[in-house]
C-alpha cells in the first residue's frame, strides 16, 4: 500500500465498517511507521478490492486492519492478504500474532481459525455495536503453517 492508495482504501474502509472506519490520518499515519508496518493491498482489473496491515515489534505482531470488498468475497483474496502478512512476520521474526475481530463477523473469524488463530479472551463494547474477540496465532520462529 502506498499514499496513492489511500483514497480507494478510504472508500473501501467507509463502506465495510461504517460505524468504527479509521479516519485517512490514522491510515497515513500507520502508513509512515515504515519501521514496525507493512500495508497491503489487494487488486482486481485495477481496482482495490482489499486492504491489510501488520504492526511488528518481535517476538509479537498484529493484524491491524484486514478487509475485502463485498463483491470480492469467497475469491481467495482475505486468505491471499493474511498469508502475505503472516509470511512478512515471519520474516521479522514474529512468533505471535494478535488480533481483534468483531463478535459479529463469523466468516472473519472462520478465516482466522482456518490459519490456527485461538480465542483468547473478549474486549466488551471494543467496537459499536459489537465485542471484539481477541485472537492468537503461536507459529515457529520462520514458518507460518
Amino acid at each position: 500500500m502506498t499514499t496513492d492508495d489511500v483514497p480507494a482504501v478510504m472508500e473501501l474502509e467507509r463502506a465495510l465498517f461504517p460505524l468504527d472506519a479509521w479516519s485517512e490520518g490514522m491510515l497515513r499515519d500507520e502508513l509512515s511507521e515504515t519501521g514496525t508496518r507493512h500495508y497491503v493491498v489487494a487488486e482486481a482489473e485495477d481496482t482495490i478490492v482489499g486492504y491489510a496491515g501488520l504492526r511488528f515489534v518481535p517476538p509479537e505482531g498484529d493484524v491491524q486492519t484486514m478487509a475485502v470488498a463485498e463483491g470480492s468475497w469467497g475469491r481467495g483474496i482475505g486468505r491471499a492478504l493474511l498469508t502475505e502478512l503472516l509470511d512478512r512476520a515471519a520474516e521479522y521474526g514474529v512468533t505471535h500474532m494478535f488480533l481483534e475481530v468483531r463478535s459479529d463477523n463469523p466468516r472473519a473469524q472462520e478465516l482466522y481459525r482456518r490459519f490456527g488463530f485461538v480465542e483468547i479472551g473478549v474486549r466488551r463494547g471494543y467496537y459499536k455495536g459489537a465485542d471484539a474477540i481477541v485472537m492468537r496465532r503461536v507459529a515457529e520462529r520462520g514458518s507460518h503453517e
